[in-house]
């Protein structure tokens, strides 16, 4: 049975930490690996505020043991972040193994496999959850990185490919057969995409499965969710994805909440939250280079602009992210921020 079930407080399980193999996880909220979005500077923010584990974006394993710099930058160590999590992708088992060992080579404490992204650019290549329409394969997938490396493997999933074929309590107790350390669940079929709701209750047949802790994915935004999703589920961890959007405090939020306390450095509008985006901002640039950080920059900008500028903040939308000063752009998000009408407290 589940922690939680045990727990007179359904949050408060968050708050405690959660072994997987030897690696010890400081709370059971964790930011989910986002291609474009988890990068370096996002993942110190979300783990500065409290998240218990954040998850590098996906790299393709074939790509990053042929030596791509793009992909082997993605999966570097910092100092910053106390476990390391890297998510491989890819349908050959040689190169699945060969990416595991070259991230346990760069300091990863946990390798991810994929087997849960819906795009087409991943799913055309017969990866990601393309992977369960082929069980086999999937399996042989697994075993080869679990053969490869020291460190414990983790498997995330969805529910199936489509609702005839609702495969992941199989799939889970299989992987976990071979040495995978804990799956985590998006409550979709890979045909539903981010359509409709999650299914929490569906979860619950991959923890029934298995022994090994199980991750819940899927529409989780805050405390609200998370106490539905864990009593639906019986999972022992949360893992939250597009809420992050434009507040990369939310994982640590809800960690902190289940603990009884404040997310640290969580800004509260107006000048708080220019200084927060201003900063955010500059990491990037710093990251990738001004060029191509002001290219990336800019989602995470309208996103910022989006919850929390107000009517100012959705005005100069437009003129914020397409331009390319970046002096410029901090002065327009100054005064996009100190507009009356920008929210002057921030809910994660």
């Amino acid at each position: 049975m589940s922690a939680f079930f045990l727990s007179k407080n359904p949050v408060k399980i968050l708050s405690q930490p959660l072994q997987v193999g030897p690696v010890t996880l400081r709370n059971r909220v964790f930011l989910a690996p986002m291609s474009g979005v988890t990068d370096l500077p996002f993942r110190l923010r979300a783990h500065a505020h409290g998240a218990g584990l954040v998850v590098s974006e996906m790299v393709a394993s074939g790509e990053l043991a042929r030596g791509r710099a793009e992909s082997a930058r993605r999966i570097r160590r910092h100092p910053g972040i106390d476990v390391h999590m890297v998510q491989i992708a890819g349908r050959e088992a040689r190169w699945m193994a060969e990416a595991a060992r070259i991230a346990v080579g760069e300091g990863a404490d946990i390798v991810d496999i994929n087997m849960g992204c819906p795009a087409k650019k991943v799913t055309g290549g017969y990866a990601g959850s393309a992977l369960m329409r082929e069980p086999d394969l999937a399996l042989s997938l697994v075993e080869a990185v679990v053969e490869a490396v020291r460190v414990p493997v983790t498997v995330k999933m969805r529910l199936g490919w489509d609702e005839n074929g609702l495969n992941a309590p199989v799939i889970a107790r299989r992987v976990q057969e071979v040495g995978v350390s804990m799956v985590t669940v998006h409550g979709r079929t890979r045909c539903q995409f981010y359509k409709g709701r999650a299914d929490w209750r569906a979860i619950a047949r991959v923890k029934q499965a298995v022994s090994i802790p199980v991750v819940a994915n899927g529409d989780c935004c805050g405390a609200v969710e998370a106490e539905a999703m864990l009593a639906q589920s019986g999972a022992d961890a949360v893992m939250i994805g597009r809420a992050h959007y434009g507040a990369p405090w939310t994982a640590g939020a809800l960690a902190h909440h289940a603990a009884g306390g404040q997310a640290p450095g969580v800004p509260c509008g107006g000048r708080d939250m220019a200084d927060y985006v201003a900063a955010h901002y500059e990491d990037m640039l710093a990251h990738y280079g001004v060029g191509q950080g002001v290219r990336h920059a800019r989602k995470h900008l309208g996103w910022y602009l989006e919850r929390h500028g107000g009517e100012a903040g959705a005005a100069m939308r437009t003129a914020i992210v397409t331009e390319t000063e970046p002096a410029r752009v901090l002065r327009l998000l100054a005064t996009a921020f100190a507009a009356p009408d920008a929210p002057q407290r921030m809910v994660a």
